[in-house]
């Protein structure tokens, strides 16, 4: 979810193997073209965005959304979860990584500076709420240096 210019499902591609298939949404038609013309034979990109896929529900063994929630609207971000809890089916993982704020004042201005509004806000509080309200079982969460935080889920098998 917020596949960009498809990166990392370029990445993620030979890990799904020629019988597997990766899925890219993100809300931006340049980056989906962008995406679709570098993309592996097991690879496919939508347009869309996170709080209403136009996906099957339980179609997914994994949901990955990289450095994307920041840019839906603040109000909308809970909804994007859910959509991940429904298309994921029974014992389908998720991980989320995001953007964490420098806890220094100095490098939090400066960060803010270099970034925008991406590391205004905190989504540690929002998304360890949000994750297990929307039914997951949060595995493990933690911090990755310099300024990345992550969430590690699985939608329960009953």
């Amino acid at each position: 979810m917020g596949c960009g210019t498809g990166y990392l499902t370029r990445i993620l591609a030979p890990v799904a193997g020629p019988t597997g298939q990766v899925t890219g949404v993100d809300a931006s038609p340049a980056m989906v073209e962008h995406a679709r013309r570098r993309a592996p034979a097991n690879c496919r990109y939508l347009v869309g965005v996170g709080q209403t896929l136009d996906l099957p529900d339980m179609s997914f063994d994994i949901v990955v959304s990289s450095l994307a929630v920041h840019h839906m609207p603040a109000g909308e971000r809970g909804a994007a979860v859910r959509e991940m809890f429904r298309v994921l089916r029974p014992g389908g993982r998720l991980l989320i990584a995001e953007f964490r704020p420098p806890t220094g004042r100095l490098a939090n201005r400066l960060a803010g500076l270099l970034t925008g509004p991406a590391m205004r806000h905190d989504l540690r509080g929002l998304l360890g709420t949000a994750v297990p309200e929307a039914g997951f079982r949060v595995e493990d969460e933690g911090e990755l240096k310099p300024m990345l935080f992550y969430v590690r889920a699985v939608r329960p098998a009953a």
